[in-house]
């Protein structure tokens, strides 16, 4: 059965060429789970390439071993030839949408993400739950082990969370503490806003403190990544457009954002609409300007704390951060320019966690699976703490780390720097 002519889909070269050497079966997570061919990269181009040349038919079982990706780029990394399988199952997921959309994607990615307010407005019983006291006498009474497994796993990844989203609380124009030398956008993320206020309230305080202006745009909406990564193209490119025409208002010479997976489809809006001409050019000046947090401090003159943190402390790679932008020198950098910390290397710290955003949720036994792996190497480093600046990673190494009842605490690298400076300040 050959596909409508009007698809938007994946050109020859990003499958034809798979010399099938076998390569990327040695980096893939769920093939290394499942030791199946239908789970590995390989087989995944396998099956795209049948399908894009009318030899199979897109069923719901060949879309589902392309959302079985973890989407975690290391197959991308190690093809010798070039194919990106990652990229190409992302890219199927989009062929699928097009021959039978899914009308709740539409809600999801365009009614409830795309808008800051709604999204308040559904974590609303989390925030209650967290504010009322009732989470604390779950965990004191320790009702949570009388949930099934399933639900008490997904509870058990929620961070602290804030009584308002950071958006609606933190200034649009933060000064710097000194003299301004750098003019500084903030892209703060819709789970870093609902989830993980207190990381990127930090954040901006590093920022300041180093001589940035920061600006926060509280209009901001999604990156755009999941909506991507379940096929839905259009909404993404919805998102950056906004995103952009936003943050061009803000005259700012860098755009940060604490958030790994924003970081990474922030810095691919160029790429996305190549082939608009009427934002071509405005794209690839934003994604031009994007930094990781990490990315940026050690790009300038930073302040080194006098405050110690005496702790061991270890750091799991955001796939994202590490392999799409390659930044992964710069977050360890920050976290020994600080006093006291004991940094011990993680075994495999580059292996995905198995989160993936929404794994845990849409492929429990899996990610679960993938998350043992990586818990048995963190024990094995004895740290008190892990380090990862991707809030989906934090809440999947949270949720390891409590079904193993480990002594770990989960952190954001920039509280501990931001912890340093706190830590100096209170000793004069």
């Amino acid at each position: 059965m050959s596909l409508p002519c009007n698809l938007t889909q994946p050109q020859e070269n990003e499958y034809l060429n798979c010399i099938r050497c076998g390569l990327c079966l040695a980096v893939c997570p769920t093939y290394r789970v499942y030791k199946t061919e239908t789970s590995s990269p390989r087989g995944r181009v396998a099956l795209a390439r049948k399908n894009l040349e009318g030899e199979l038919e897109l069923t719901p079982n060949l879309a589902e071993q392309m959302y079985a990706c973890l989407d975690c780029l290391a197959c991308n990394d190690i093809c010798p030839v070039g194919i990106r399988p990652a990229d190409l199952a992302l890219e199927m997921r989009h062929v699928q949408e097009q021959i039978r959309p899914s009308g709740w994607k539409d809600t999801l990615f365009g009614e409830l993400i795309a808008k800051p307010g709604r999204m308040k407005t559904a974590t609303l019983p989390l925030r209650i739950y967290q504010s009322s006291g009732l989470r604390r006498l779950v965990y004191t009474l320790h009702l949570r082990r009388l949930l099934p497994a399933r639900l008490r796993d997904l509870e058990g990844m929620l961070p602290h969370l804030p009584r308002r989203p950071l958006r609606r609380v933190l200034p649009e124009v933060t000064k710097a503490h000194s003299k301004s030398r750098y003019r500084v956008g903030f892209f703060l993320g819709c789970a870093q806003s609902l989830l993980f206020a207190d990381e990127s309230a930090a954040t901006v305080r590093v920022l300041a403190r180093n001589g940035c202006t920061v600006i926060t745009p509280r209009d901001t909406v999604c990156c755009g990544m999941p909506a991507a990564g379940y096929g839905r193209m259009d909404l993404a490119k919805a998102h950056a457009r906004f995103n952009i025409a936003l943050f061009e208002k803000t005259e700012t010479d860098v755009i940060v954002t604490d958030c790994a997976t924003c970081g990474s489809k922030l810095k691919e809006y160029g790429q996305m609409l190549a082939d608009e001409p009427e934002w071509v050019e405005r794209a690839a000046a934003f994604s031009a300007k994007v930094r990781d947090i990490s990315e940026f401090l050690m790009s300038i003159p930073l302040e080194k704390p006098a405050g110690r943190i005496e702790a061991r402390v270890t750091y799991h790679d955001p796939c994202h951060l590490r392999r799409a932008q390659k930044v992964w020198q710069q977050p360890r950098a920050l976290m020994q320019f600080i006093d006291g910390v004991d940094f011990v290397e993680l075994p495999e710290s580059d292996w995905c966690c198995g989160s993936a955003g929404s794994q845990l949720i849409t492929h429990y036994e899996t990610s679960l699976a993938v998350l043992e792996r990586k818990m048995d190497n963190l024990k094995s480093t004895g740290a008190e703490m892990v380090a990862s600046g991707c809030p989906g990673c934090q809440m999947q190494l949270t949720t390891g780390i409590k079904r193993r009842q480990m002594d770990v605490k989960v952190v954001h690298p920039i509280v501990l720097l931001d912890q340093a400076y706190a830590a100096e300040e209170n000793s004069q």
